[in-house]
């Protein structure tokens, strides 16, 4: 099969930068239902501006590419060996290219192998089947939104929902909170995965599963097709809305699927994806390994974007880094702001190093950004940025505020929000969380003027170095400020009062 190398590295660039046909008429159709100059419809205007871009960049359209998960069905004479060593040599051909993130960390030193290839990564299913073709089926699920996933042992006492029961009530129940307690952090509007019963690992993987399910496509069994239409409906009803900011859209689409359990155990799992939801498939010939047909792909994608320029309403307001407190502590809730200048990015593996150690910059007056860039270097050893949105910043919790007040920064920009603890000392020093937009690593690159230097990279990795960014009119939405107020916790006590009326 002497293309079928370059028929996997079709798909994996495929799958990281052109967004699926149902996918993309779910999200144009959801724009439709938000109010365009409100938080959330600006979000979405911007979400759907980055998945028109990346097409047009052959670039990844979240910067996380999450865990290659693949799911292939093959006739009984093929040698699926084979077939495995081409799927790892063209996913590390694909990291060179910058299509993937490097992300396969070592869970015991935490070194990041660099090609995406480890213990465990990438995942590789295969089943035969009695059909003459193969068929590849990939999944990209990043990790912010894995971090959401959630399962549930009934009967069982959630908060805002109550007892949930091992019957169809209690598993709607779960399915609620489910989507509540990821409020933005899964870069919402998200997409449900769930599994009915099975065992602690089967119904995870039955969850994910569902995932590969067409997002248009209606449930055979007429119980759970209801149940389906029911939690997206209830969701868009919790005003959790696009990144949390609160809106109509919350959830995009939910598949569910059942498994036979023990008499001793009732779970529900639930695998949260991203709006960001890259999923591929094509049917390759086992005489040559070419391509035959291509699954969820439309030849020609639909533009969902209005206009190709930046969506502003005239009222964002215009900020230069390095930063003053004067300007800072003047900035409020839901102030949209276009940052420009120096910018330094810093995720988990960064913010426990400067715990115990100086930063390798001067940060005062500077902007911390949490994200792990997709970086390509060129052949004159200068590094570009390839995507480059935000990572969940509530990882970060644990350190935010010490840092905030050893190193003089004055803005953190992320997404989900943080805690009290950051809340506190944004308070304490004159210091302010903005909201970038989850997922949109292509429309965030586009303001990407300049990469002018790189910290901690051989110690760190790709992902969790410190980059040094130069920024032009980046956009991010202030959702806690010098004053006290953070958006995220007025929008989740807000909705967990609707999840209580609603159950």
């Amino acid at each position: 099969m002497n293309q079928l190398f370059d028929s996997l590295l079709q798909l994996i660039t495929q799958t990281s930068t052109n967004m699926p046909a149902d996918v993309r008429r779910v999200i144009s159709k959801a724009k439709k239902n938000e109010v365009t100059s409100g938080r959330s419809g600006q979000a979405l205007q911007i979400i759907a501006l980055n998945i028109d871009r990346a097409v047009e960049n052959t670039g990844p359209i979240c910067q996380d590419t999450g865990m290659p998960t693949f799911k292939i069905h093959t006739p009984v004479n093929v040698n699926q060996i084979e077939i495995r060593k081409v799927i790892i040599a063209a996913i590390e051909e694909a990291t060179r290219r910058g299509v993937l993130r490097p992300n396969s960390v070592d869970s015991i030193t935490g070194k990041n192998s660099g090609l995406n290839i480890g213990p465990g990564t990438p995942v590789i299913h295969f089943e035969q089947w009695e059909r003459d073709d193969i068929e590849v089926l990939l999944l990209l699920k990043g990790g912010g939104c894995e971090n959401k996933n959630i399962q549930y042992s009934l009967p069982a006492d959630l908060e805002h929902v109550g007892k949930a029961g091992r019957d169809l009530e209690g598993v709607e129940k779960c399915i609620l909170h489910a989507v509540w307690q990821a409020q933005g952090q899964g870069c919402s509007a998200g997409v449900l995965g769930v599994c009915i019963g099975g065992d602690r690992t089967s119904g995870y993987a039955h969850a994910k599963e569902q995932l590969f399910r067409e997002m248009d496509d209606v449930n055979p069994d007429p119980v759970l097709a209801a149940l389906e239409q029911r939690i997206v409906d209830s969701s868009n009803t919790l005003d959790i809305g696009t990144m949390g900011f609160g809106g109509a859209v919350t959830l995009l689409g939910c598949k569910i699927g059942v498994q036979n359990r023990l008499p001793a155990s009732f779970f529900v799992s639930v695998a949260y994806n991203c709006w960001a939801y890259r999923r591929l498939g094509v049917h390759i010939s086992p005489a040559d390994g070419a391509i035959s047909r291509w699954l969820y792909l439309d030849e020609h994608p639909i533009q969902i974007a209005e206009s190709t320029g930046l969506p502003l309403t005239g009222k964002e307001i215009h900020l230069q880094t390095p930063l003053s407190e004067e300007n800072v502590r003047k900035l409020k809730v839901g102030d949209v702001v276009l940052l420009s200048g120096p910018l330094f990015t810093g995720r988990d593996a960064l913010h426990k190093y400067l715990m115990t150690h100086d930063s390798p910059v001067d940060l005062k007056g500077q902007a911390i950004y949490h994200c792990g860039p997709v970086m390509l270097k060129d052949e004159d050893g200068k590094w570009h940025v390839k995507g480059a949105g935000p990572t969940t910043s509530a990882r970060e919790e644990p350190y935010q505020g010490t840092i905030l007040r050893k190193t003089g920064a004055r803005a953190v920009i992320g997404k989900g929000g943080m805690g009290a603890k950051t809340l506190e000392a944004l308070k304490e020093v004159g210091a302010v969380y903005l909201n970038a937009i989850g997922g949109a690593a292509q429309f965030y690159s586009d303001t990407i003027t300049d990469v002018t230097g790189v910290d901690l990279l051989e110690d760190l990795g790709v992902p969790e170095a410190m980059w040094h960014l130069q920024v032009k009119e980046f956009l991010a939405i202030v959702t806690m400020d010098s004053h006290g107020d953070s958006l995220h916790k007025a929008v989740e006590e807000a909705s967990s009062l609707k999840l209580e009326a609603l159950v």
